[in-house]
């Protein structure tokens, strides 16, 4: 017995040494009915990963090495240090089977956040649920697809998404109503300074989702696309402003669209992927949604 707490406790200390305490999950909440997917989602905070949010499947116990959980890296609209603006749309996407890891600690009713955010906050963000797929204390031991990994963002959080977006590990790119200044000062503080060379460092296909032509970020976003030529880019614009739709019921058009990039791209869902494939593809055919592709089927 004495040998046995002893290797115990190696053990938990060699954890907590080389990836930090295994998940503790201790606040969860549900968004909504918790989206419209095959699993119902929630919105936690977990203390081995204190300055981010998680939202996830409420039933874990579903998911292992045959129908792991692909992992997406959130940032926020305006650099902020919570997704309380994205939470419809986050958990939305959490229930199709994704766990979702957004920059910032789980929103308050009363309380905001004034901390800004930073682009290392995703790297955090995918380290961690690497080195939680690799630990056998933690509850997603050996249920999430390290091989399929995604930055996202709006806004500033898309340019932190575009910034992160060349480490070997991430295999798509969604960047919300944003794009590369032509100026990088010309942005508000805080924002990543990124030059448009940053363009060139992108190894995945990428989906741009702006709000057309009031979108404040539509001119950097489009002369984004305009730019990569090297790899499978996706324009798609739909005329709501910069705001898009994440605050609409389970996060409206803009999800919708998420949702099935993210179910192509990471779960290799051919039907999914019929809305971004074609001549026209799926999304063509909608009535609010204008679209462009290059290097795409």
């Amino acid at each position: 017995m004495k040998v046995y707490i002893a290797i115990l406790v190696l053990t938990l200390a060699n954890s907590v040494f080389t990836h930090g305490i295994f998940a503790q999950e201790n606040t969860t909440k549900i968004i909504e009915d918790g989206g419209t997917g095959r699993y119902s989602a929630i919105m936690l905070a977990d203390t081995s990963l204190p300055v981010h949010t998680i939202f996830r499947p409420e039933n874990i116990s579903v998911f292992d090495e045959n129908n792991p959980l692909p992992i997406i890296a959130w940032g926020n609209g305006a650099c902020a240090n919570s997704p309380r603006e994205h939470v419809n749309f986050l958990s939305e996407v959490a229930s199709h089977g994704f766990l979702v890891i957004a920059i910032g600690t789980m929103p308050k009713d009363s309380v905001k956040e004034s901390k800004k955010s930073t682009s290392s906050q995703l790297i955090d963000a995918i380290d961690w649920a690497i080195a939680q797929n690799n630990n056998r204390l933690s509850p997603y031991y050996n249920k999430l697809d390290i091989t399929k990994i995604a930055v996202s963002g709006m806004s500033c959080g898309g340019l932190q998404a575009l910034e992160t977006a060349p480490d070997p590990r991430v295999t798509t790119l969604i960047v919300c109503n944003s794009g590369i200044l032509p100026n990088p000062g010309d942005g508000m503080p805080g924002m990543p300074q990124l030059k448009k060379e940053q363009l060139t460092r992108l190894h995945t296909s990428t989906l741009y989702l702006l709000g057309g032509e009031s979108d404040i970020a539509y001119h950097n976003g489009m002369d984004d696309f305009k730019r990569i030529n090297h790899v499978p880019v996706f324009m798609a614009n739909m005329d709501v402003g910069h705001g898009g739709t994440y605050s609409q019921p389970h996060g409206g058009e803009f999800a919708k669209v998420a949702t099935a990039w993210y179910k192509w791209q990471l779960k290799s869902d051919e039907d999914a992927g019929k809305m971004f494939t074609g001549n026209p593809c799926g999304l063509a055919k909608s009535t609010v949604w204008t679209v462009e592709k290059k290097n795409h089927p």
